[in-house]
This record gives structure tokens, C-alpha cells and sequence, in this order.
């Protein structure tokens, strides 16, 4: 599955007090392709609730959705799954959802980590902060060549952290796949602003 373009990642309190949805279907409607549901939280009956619904929405719009952290809810809905360094098994993740699942898996700025992922089954890697990024202002910055040696392992490659309209054309240069972002997207007044960001990157990435 070739995947490509806008990688929205959702934020708990961007996106708090009814935001969620709305904001998520104008991101779909600037052209998100792909929506990671990120939530930390340990309220599982509004996580079920919120990916459910999330789900339906990327089903309109041919977009794919990627659950972070939590293999049994990307089971049971039967979509993609991210998993993080300290989120657990790349290769029970892909036993668990089968071989056509999307599953990605952070990356930092190390090959290693990522030829491991690659062996134990990733869809995609993903690789950042490239940027001082306000949603993890402590992760480890990650040297930008980094991709171009990605490329040679044959995976979907994914860019991560701190990315604006100002920065994006650095990684695009650098051929990746995927361009996720959090609060050049979310971080918004309201709905159609973010449809309005979603086209401006969409554009930009598509050049």
C-alpha cells in the first residue's frame, strides 16, 4: 500500500472540548491522507468511542487511519498501528494484524533502529525531531541526511517534528513519503483554518 502526502497526528488538548471531529474532517477535506489517532489517556471507552468515529471519517475520505500505542484497538477496528521505541513488538504487531496492516514505527535519527524495524516487519519509519517541535521539546534532534541513507531500505519514509510551512520544502527535498504534523495543522482557531493549512502543506508537499 503506497502511502503518501499530509500524516496528521491528533493532540489531547489541540483538540479538546469537541474539536476532535471537526477539525480532523477539515484536515480531510484540505487533503490529509493519512490521520494518526494519538491519545494517552487511560479513558478506553472514549478512545473506542473517538477512534470509531475517526475511523468513519477516513473511510470518506479515502484516507488511512493509524492508531498510536494501543495493538488491541487497532485490532478491533482493523486499521493501522504505530508503535513508538518503548511501545512494543514490531513483529507480535504484525502477527496480530496480519500481513497487509500498516504498521510504522519510530525511528529518531538512528539507521539502526531502523533496518531492526524493517526486519521485524514496518510498514513505514519515521524519523525526527528535524525541528524544535512543540509537542515533544525534549526529543533528541535528528540529522536531516539521515533520510537519504532511509531511502536505500525500501520502506515508506516518514518526517516528524517541528515541520511548518517555512521548513517542509527541506524534507521534501530529501524525497520522503510522509510529512506529520501536529500543530502546524491542529493548533488552529477553527475548522476552516485547518482545512486552509491542509491544503497549504498538501500543496507543498506535492510540488
Amino acid at each position: 500500500m503506497k502511502l503518501h502526502g499530509l500524516y496528521g497526528i491528533t493532540d489531547t488538548e489541540l483538540l479538546a472540548n469537541g474539536r476532535l471531529l471537526p477539525y480532523v474532517e477539515a484536515a480531510l477535506k484540505g487533503g490529509m491522507q493519512v490521520l494518526q489517532y494519538r491519545d494517552k489517556t487511560q479513558d478506553t471507552a472514549r478512545r473506542y468511542e473517538e477512534a470509531t468515529a475517526l475511523k468513519q471519517l477516513c473511510s470518506h475520505y479515502n484516507a488511512q487511519l493509524i492508531i498510536n500505542d494501543d495493538l488491541l484497538l487497532a485490532k478491533e477496528l482493523a486499521v493501522g498501528l504505530h508503535l513508538g521505541q518503548e511501545d512494543g513488538s514490531i513483529t507480535k504487531a504484525r502477527q496480530l494484524l496480519g500481513n497487509n496492516a500498516i504498521i510504522g514505527a519510530t525511528c529518531h535519527g538512528s539507521i539502526d533502529l531502523a533496518q531492526r524495524a524493517k526486519a521485524e516487519g514496518a510498514s513505514y519509519l519515521a524519523f525526527g525531531r528535524f525541528f524544535p517541535s512543540k509537542t515533544k521539546p525534549n526529543a533528541k534532534p535528528a540529522d536531516i541526511n539521515v533520510l537519504s541513507e532511509a531511502k536505500a531500505l525500501g520502506l515508506t519514509i516518514c518526517a516528524i517534528g517541528g515541520i511548518t510551512l517555512n521548513n517542509v520544502h527541506l524534507l521534501t527535498k530529501q524525497g520522503v513519503n510522509l510529512i506529520a504534523v501536529v500543530n502546524e495543522l491542529f493548533d488552529a482557531n477553527n475548522a476552516e483554518q485547518v482545512e486552509k493549512r491542509a491544503k497549504q502543506l498538501v500543496s507543498t508537499i506535492f510540488l
